[in-house]
């Protein structure tokens, strides 16, 4: 029997906490897909187009040019600060999105997104970044899979505070009020997440990184007290301080170094190309256009929404289950079949779609609403939160934040193309649009079985061992119970 000791209450709960930065992300994606169906804000907005719904949609990632931002953030003020300087982007760029009235409303809505967008970008990456870097190898992905949970409950949020929404349209002051009330929602989240990060511990590697030993020491004898020894925890901070002045001795302290030195450049390819995968198999689409999508099959607006809210919720469900797999099973088993649950879903609903147009047939429509759940869940076992848990423990200390944006942009470049492709496609060419996914999905399983090493197990120090000049063949498994390289006259912990 497993004895729950300090370490494994504080971890959690530190993790949850961060997770609220998730739920700030996952709200704005949710309550936007009932925002863009909302009577009073298409008559705000005036002629809503499918581009210019796409335009809405995409320019938020067009604020992940966060790239330049913030890694150095995380880099010089620690991964607290910058999902702090995050959370505070987000807040004024809702501000925008709220205020928008008016002849220039469409104009403040898409300032707005691109601001809120740039914040985002910042929690996107900060706060995976801080939940790998605190967590024991062991257990790590279980760890940043909290982020997922936090994305998914926010998603859940969104879609259900916009069903509730749609009870409060009665006047013509409803209309005009009651879609702003629910995109300001967002700043309770915001206000609770920006007070208390000031009082959490910093990751003990980011103090190491920049001088603070006595800080580091302490931070992880409090992350890990209880379920390490001394000795452990000693041995721990010796191998981090070795990792981190290797790293700072070499050229990896320079960014360029993640496409010049071709240890760190696969890692970086193999990370953005993870992201770019996790977008383009259709979860964009999904997570924005869902309340619209289930309207082509038939259904109203309100129940549209009551169907994405328990969408939604079911996939905090699965990612909870993802949470107890994924250190099990392995990041590369739940990637694929995640993508084995999406390509068929995608296939029944292009197939039926053919079969049956214009919604002739009712049980056709239910099924299709049926695989758009198994959708959902696929991609709450596999990229959803796999993706980030991958790209947050490949990197060394030194361009870990460098390496996790740069990867992040990735799934940026995917969620614009999605967000354009998809209401344009669905518009135009129907159903066939569900094929387009299929083949990606289909085609994103010997991708990640020949090119990506198994990382589950390994302390963020062996990642070196995975992905340097030594590796023979690509998608090659080292063996995830060899020996580590530890510092001189150091004890070799349990686990680290």
């Amino acid at each position: 029997m497993t004895l729950v000791t300090k370490a494994d209450i504080r971890l959690h709960l530190l993790c949850i906490f961060f997770a609220v930065g998730s739920f700030v992300w996952g709200y704005n994606v949710g309550i936007l897909s009932s925002v863009l169906v909302h009577p009073g804000f298409i008559k705000i907005m005036g002629h809503l187009t499918p581009s210019r719904k796409g335009v809405i949609t995409a320019i938020y990632y067009l604020g992940t040019c966060y790239v330049f931002i913030s890694h150095p953030a995380s880099d010089l003020f620690g991964r607290r600060y910058a999902a702090l300087t995050g959370i505070l982007i987000v807040a004024v760029g809702n501000a925008f999105e709220c205020g928008a009235t008016g002849s220039g409303a469409y104009a403040m809505m898409i300032i707005g997104r691109i601001i809120s967008g740039i914040g985002v970008g910042m929690l996107s990456t900060s706060v995976p970044l801080y939940q790998s870097e605190v967590a024991p190898a062991g257990k790590r992905g279980k760890y940043v899979v909290l982020n997922h949970v936090g994305f998914v409950g926010g998603l859940a949020a969104g879609f259900w505070v916009g069903y509730a929404v749609t009870f409060w349209n009665t006047t013509e002051h409803d209309l005009f009020v009651s879609w702003r009330v629910s995109l300001a929602v967002v700043l309770i989240p915001c206000f609770i997440f920006g007070v208390g990060l000031p009082f959490l511990p910093e990751t003990p590697r980011w103090l190491i990184e920049h001088g603070h030993y006595d800080a580091a020491h302490k931070s992880l004898y409090w992350l890990r007290e209880g379920s390490f020894t001394e000795l452990e925890i000693d041995a721990e901070l010796m191998r981090i301080k070795e990792d981190v002045e290797v790293h700072h001795t070499s050229r990896e302290a320079n960014w360029l170094s993640l496409f010049r030195d071709r240890g760190l450049f696969e890692r970086l390819w193999r990370a953005s190309l993870l992201q770019f995968m996790a977008q383009m198999c259709g979860a964009t689409a999904m997570k924005y256009y869902l309340p619209t999508l289930f309207a082509k099959l038939g259904l109203p607006t309100r129940v549209t929404l009551l169907a994405g809210g328990i969408e939604s919720t079911l996939k905090i469900g699965m990612t909870v289950i993802e949470m107890f797999l994924i250190d099990h099973l392995g990041r590369r088993v739940t990637l694929t079949a995640g993508c084995v649950a999406m390509g068929f879903s995608m296939l029944i609903n292009g197939v039926l779609g053919q079969v049956y147009p214009d919604n002739t047939n009712k049980a056709a429509d239910v099924v299709c609403i049926v695989f758009i759940f198994v959708y959902a869940l696929g991609y709450s076992m596999g990229f959803g939160p796999a993706a980030w848990v991958y790209g947050s423990e490949i990197f060394p200390t030194s361009v870990r934040a460098r390496g996790l944006n740069f990867s992040a942009s990735g799934g940026a470049i995917g969620s614009i193309v999605v967000a354009q492709v998809w209401p344009v496609g669905i518009d135009t060419i129907g159903s066939n649009i569900y094929f387009f996914f299929m083949a990606v999905n289909f085609v994103c399983i010997p991708i990640i079985i020949l090119f990506y090493p198994e990382t589950k197990g390994r302390p963020l120090e062996d990642m070196d061992l995975l992905f340097n000049k030594a590796i023979r063949g690509v998608g090659e498994d080292v063996d995830e119970h060899s020996e580590p390289v530890l510092p001189k006259n150091v004890g070799r912990p349990s686990q680290s």
